[in-house]
């Protein structure tokens, strides 16, 4: 098989990512534009918008909210069910499950991560590897968010010939948890709405959908 084919899933959403920010770019600056010319202000270049902080705190806004979803998803999964459902695992397989049938330690086949073998503190960690990144991910581009939309907020109280605020008092500003919250609400209800949906409906051939003919009762089964 081709590195192409191998490697289709991720090559073809990084590119679709690429392609979806550059538009993003392109209509932000638009929009940006459009304000500063109603205010009487001259308007920037693409790359000035780039680099503006109006931009970052677009972008890692949204970020923040995806990384926060997986995170929550990947560790609520380990002791949450839902009965029927090919996102939760069989109603008798709850919590994190014995090394035998997590292949770890003496149950680490050859073909196994080298950390999965051990019995210390690297077995540990790489046994919540995949969580603990995703909660990284988020704690870091949740204060991008802050660091950024704290700039572009300011930008905005100058504009109007207002005081900007430091960092600390943006952090309890309305500003800084709507646009937290309005994308976290987004993505628990897109989280909810696939979990309850994939007990009843199907996708051919999708491993997120469990095959066509399976009982709507079935848990855990993937297509």
């Amino acid at each position: 098989m081709s590195f192409w084919r191998a490697n289709s899933l991720s090559l073809a959403f990084g590119t679709a990512f690429l392609i979806v920010l550059a538009a993003q770019a392109v209509s932000g600056r638009a929009e940006f534009n459009e304000q500063l010319a109603v205010q009487g202000l001259q308007q920037i270049g693409l790359g000035d918008y780039l680099m503006s902080s109006d931009f970052a705190v677009d972008v890692t806004e949204n970020w923040q909210s995806e990384f926060l979803q997986f995170f929550l998803y990947i560790f609520g999964t380990v002791h949450l069910l839902q009965r029927g459902s090919p996102e939760s695992k069989p109603l008798d397989n709850a919590g994190v499950e014995s090394e035998r049938e997590q292949r770890m330690g003496e149950h680490a086949r050859p073909e196994s991560p080298r950390w999965a073998g051990t019995k210390d503190w690297r077995q540990a960690l790489y046994s919540r590897s995949l969580g603990l990144t995703m909660a990284v991910f988020f704690v870091f581009s949740w204060f991008a968010q802050s660091v950024s939309g704290v700039s572009a907020y300011n930008d905005t109280r100058l504009r109007q010939l207002q005081a900007p605020i430091d960092w600390s008092a943006y952090l309890a500003s309305a500003d800084f948890w709507n646009r937290s919250l309005q994308n976290w609400q987004s993505e628990l209800l897109a989280v909810c709405a696939m979990a309850i949906l994939s007990v009843y409906l199907r996708q051919r051939g999708s491993p997120e959908s469990k095959p066509v003919g399976s009982a709507h009762s079935a848990t855990g089964v993937e297509g």
